[in-house]
């Protein structure tokens, strides 16, 4: 067959990828476009240029974990300090364990908790903050098990890149949370039963001083318990009077995160409790970014943003960037999800502002209730966070939509 135009353009790209795929990510990130140039102006019939040899981004590579450091290592745990094997603490209620209190510049690297309490909702009624460099308002304010992606407050066992729950009942977290003059945290027990055992340690680095363009972690909790559907009535979520139901403004939509200022949104954690049979999750995401009147990104549906697909089919799945780790008689009244998406393969960034938002249904038209808890980096001062709700409205309930 003659070589056409279109015909042998593919071919180059087709080679040229060829090429690549044998090169580490890493090393492409640094030689896609002028590869990408070279293999453009490839005569027809020409063989396509191949790569130089990537050894010194492998040697940097292998060399990574051998490199040596210069920080300081250091832990805030729960260890008995009379040497006895009593490593935990008591919470009473309206009382707060201090998790942390340093000063200096540094980084949290990771945190372990687990909690022996006779309060069936103490994931729900346990609040875990922190302040970064003295700020008056907390950066993190979120129940403890929304934070780590028990948003119903049941726990499970899963894996992901930056959070975990490990047998038995071990709740870990791996986000960098950077401080450049303090970091306080605390656990708050707003339940009316004593947390009898909290076991806990907080990883840290101390730093002779924190770069000036690292942004500080925050993680914010919400909930809408039930969300406001615009109908009860259907045959099915297909119906025309539904699915051709317009919604460009995202007026409506459930709010994940609202934030002002410079940084980026690194992802959610998000609990659905069914109040109406059928699939909930036809809402897309999505995203404002600076004040853009139209999302500027926009999804295809609850599933897609949690990069599963056709209802997850009903089957839990835990991976490094997404999951639906726990899925309870799904499609019915009284269904359960649990479900999380990391952006950080490109977190998504924003100069002067952010919102991130998800139909609730298409076109906003179920009312189940949502909790979630959005992570994302920034420069301070963060904009106020909404009112925590009182623990009793965060447990989870069926709502009577007839009634409510």
């Amino acid at each position: 067959m003659p070589n056409h135009p279109i015909t042998s353009s593919r071919r180059k790209l087709l080679g040229a990828m060829a090429s690549v795929a044998s090169v580490s990510a890493t090393s492409m990130l640094g030689l896609d476009a002028a590869y990408a140039s070279a293999a453009s102006n490839v005569p027809d019939g020409a063989a396509v240029p191949s790569l130089p040899p990537p050894e010194p981004m492998a040697a940097e590579n292998l060399l990574a974990l051998a490199r040596l450091r210069s920080y300081r290592t250091c832990r805030s745990s729960s260890w008995d300090r009379s040497g006895a094997n009593n490593d935990s603490v008591r919470v009473e209620p309206g009382k707060a364990a201090t998790l942390l209190e340093d000063s200096g510049a540094g980084v949290v690297t990771h945190l372990w908790f687990t909690i022996n309490s006779s309060d069936p909702m103490h994931l729900k009624n346990l609040v875990l903050r922190a302040w970064w460099d003295g700020e008056s308002t907390p950066s993190v304010e979120v129940p403890i098990g929304d934070f780590f992606g028990l948003g119903l407050g049941e726990y499970f066992v899963y894996q992901s890149e930056l959070l975990s729950v490990a047998p038995v009942k071990a709740l870990n977290a791996y986000f960098p949370m950077p401080f450049a003059r303090s970091a306080r945290m605390t656990l708050t027990n707003e339940g009316s039963l004593r947390t009898d055992n909290l076991y806990f340690a907080v990883d840290y680095i101390t730093l002779p001083s924190l770069p000036a363009e690292v942004g500080r972690f925050h993680a914010q909790y919400r909930q809408a318990a039930p969300c406001k559907g615009w109908t009860n009535i259907w045959a099915n979520e297909y119906v025309p009077e539904i699915n051709d139901r317009k919604n460009l403004s995202g007026e409506g939509n459930y709010v994940f995160l609202e934030a002002e200022g410079k940084g980026h949104f690194v992802g959610v954690t998000h609990a659905v409790l069914q109040n109406q049979d059928g699939w909930f999750g036809e809402g897309d995401d999505m995203i404002f970014i600076d004040g853009d009147p139209a999302p500027t990104i926009n999804g295809t549906g609850t599933e897609d943003y949690y990069n599963g697909a056709w209802d997850f089919g009903a089957t839990p799945f835990a991976y490094l960037h997404n999951g639906a780790p726990y899925i309870v008689n799904p499609e019915r009244i009284g269904g359960r999800y649990c479900l999380y998406r990391w952006h950080t393969e490109s977190p998504i960034t924003f100069d002067k502002s952010i919102r991130v938002t998800m139909e609730h249904g298409h076109a906003n038209h179920r009312s189940d209730d949502f909790y979630s808890t959005a992570y994302w980096y920034q420069t301070e001062p963060h904009a106020a966070f909404p009112a925590l709700p009182v623990p009793a409205d965060r447990v989870p309930r069926i709502h009577n939509l007839a009634k409510d």
